[in-house]
């Protein structure tokens, strides 16, 4: 005997199958912690879910692929080629972890590891900062600024092949629209780190 197996089942239906009368036995007047979760939330339409999860998985799979670009040609992870870049781009090549750690969005203990690890090898150092004291600096070193020229040129060119060049100029923008768009959504609902 073949036993079909039932699709999976989305949140919002299995809630609505909680809440219906197929749902587990309740006393008669008992409320149940899913009443009105159906109705007030708001779920997202067929073409928003496709989007999200269409958005999921491009941004899951780019980072994977520019991950793994990395560290076959420049044995580096994309999270240690942008503190180079970051480092490259500012005054003095240098800025405080937690400007650094802001950048990054990133948390201060995984900047600081992420960190150690480039000051092993050398292309990086901390420092205290120079005129108040207070906190360390990451300073991208000689050795870690020709390890960027030789990873740049490469590096880019998979963001170009990847992300621009499957793009007409007018979805270039929109790109870019959206983006910060989504970014300023990210941030009215974000909670301070460590909530």
């Amino acid at each position: 005997m073949t036993v079909t197996p039932r699709p999976a089942m989305t949140v919002k239906a299995q809630l609505a199958v909680i809440h219906s009368d197929e749902g587990p036995d309740r006393s008669a007047g008992a409320p149940s912690p899913y009443d009105g979760a159906v109705t007030q939330t708001r779920w997202l339409t067929d073409e928003q879910q496709v989007a999200w999860r269409a958005l999921i998985s491009m941004t899951g799979t780019l980072q994977a692929v520019l991950d793994r670009q990395l560290q076959h040609t420049s044995g580096m992870p994309h999270a240690y080629y942008l503190i180079l870049a970051m480092l490259s781009e500012a005054e003095g090549r240098s800025l405080r972890m937690s400007e650094l750690a802001a950048l990054l969005n990133a948390s201060a203990s995984r900047t600081s590891h992420a960190v150690a690890r480039l000051e092993e090898a050398g292309w990086v150092r901390r420092e205290r900062h120079p005129t108040d004291g207070r906190g360390n600096v990451a300073v991208l070193t000689d050795a870690g600024w020709d390890v960027l020229v030789v990873a740049a040129p490469q590096h880019v060119e998979a963001v170009r092949a990847a992300v621009f060049d499957p793009l007409t100029p007018e979805q270039v923008e929109q790109l870019r629209e959206i983006a910060l768009a989504i970014s300023g959504g990210l941030d009215a609902i974000d909670l301070p780190r460590g909530t």
